[in-house]
């Protein structure tokens, strides 16, 4: 429960040797039934990392109107509303720096977990079809499928994670430039935190069964304050997004791309609801 694939995947990159044992019924070019094997990843030929849903435009902040604690993907959501968690670098998420889509498509080069990767299609449960403030969407809208060679993957920038209650995760960092290409792509890429609002979800009963109906809209502003006022109550909030790696991953591609080793480029397609530039 609290070692999964994401243990695997970092155990290799941090050149860890990993256990493999497989059963199989076997077949005339491949006999074998079983195998038993350690290997490295400078073992392989090939290692790809393959994400097929990652940087969510924007995403819910998780409470808890029940009165017990819940455990979640969001984390330990305390009862009677005891804390409210959010997962976004807000100013710095990649997909509000562009949110029509202008620049950001398939094929498109991105930096992932410390490579150079590409977005090869829209995420899993990618829409554009939701509500928006101030020109920016509320709640998960879009988001991008991403692969890059797991070997030039740094563990820097890819961690495993447990959950405490729910299981294991990823954590990936990914970072997108954007080309100023008109005036609202640079009036996104110049928004505050005050201007992007994040649903309040609870996740004691409405997430569970689908209804996901927002308490209330909080700006990212509130939520990196580490307290959010909803009506009389104060709570505490903390992020599942890190702020310092964000602004890391920003100077790293920043540095690269004045340097002529990370270009950008037209995407080869656009994704589903996406924008024109002019």
């Amino acid at each position: 429960f609290r070692y999964g694939g994401a243990g695997v995947i970092e155990d290799l990159i941090r050149g860890k040797s990993v256990l493999l044992e497989a059963t199989a019924y076997g077949t005339d070019c491949y006999p074998a039934t079983s195998l038993r094997k350690s290997f490295k990843l400078s073992d392989l030929t090939d290692a790809v990392l393959f994400n097929p849903r990652n940087c969510y435009q924007n995403y819910n902040a998780a409470v808890n109107r029940s009165d017990k604690t819940i455990y979640t993907y969001m984390g330990i959501l305390k009862p009677k509303m005891g804390n409210i968690s959010y997962s976004s670098a807000g100013t710095l998420s990649p997909l509000l720096n562009d949110p029509e889509l202008k620049t950001i498509g398939i094929g498109t080069r991105v930096f992932m977990a410390g490579a150079e990767g590409y977005i090869v299609w829209h995420g899993t449960q990618h829409t554009t079809a939701v509500k928006k403030k101030n020109g920016f969407p509320v709640g998960g809208a879009a988001n991008i499928a991403l692969i890059c060679d797991l070997k030039k993957t740094s563990p820097d920038f890819l961690r495993a994670a447990y959950l405490t209650g729910y299981g294991v995760s990823l954590a990936v960092g990914v970072g997108i430039p954007i080309p100023v290409l008109d005036e609202s792509i640079a009036r996104a890429a110049g928004k505050d935190d005050d201007e992007i609002f994040a649903p309040v979800i609870d996740y004691s009963q409405d997430y569970p069964y689908g209804k996901e109906k927002a308490i209330a809209l909080v700006s990212y502003k509130e939520l990196r304050s580490g307290i959010v006022k909803l009506g009389k109550k104060e709570i505490p909030s903390f992020s599942w997004s890190s702020l310092k790696k964000a602004r890391e991953i920003a100077a790293i591609l920043k540095k690269k791309i004045r340097a002529g080793s990370f270009l950008l480029g037209d995407p080869t397609a656009a994704l589903p609801g996406a924008g024109r530039v002019g």
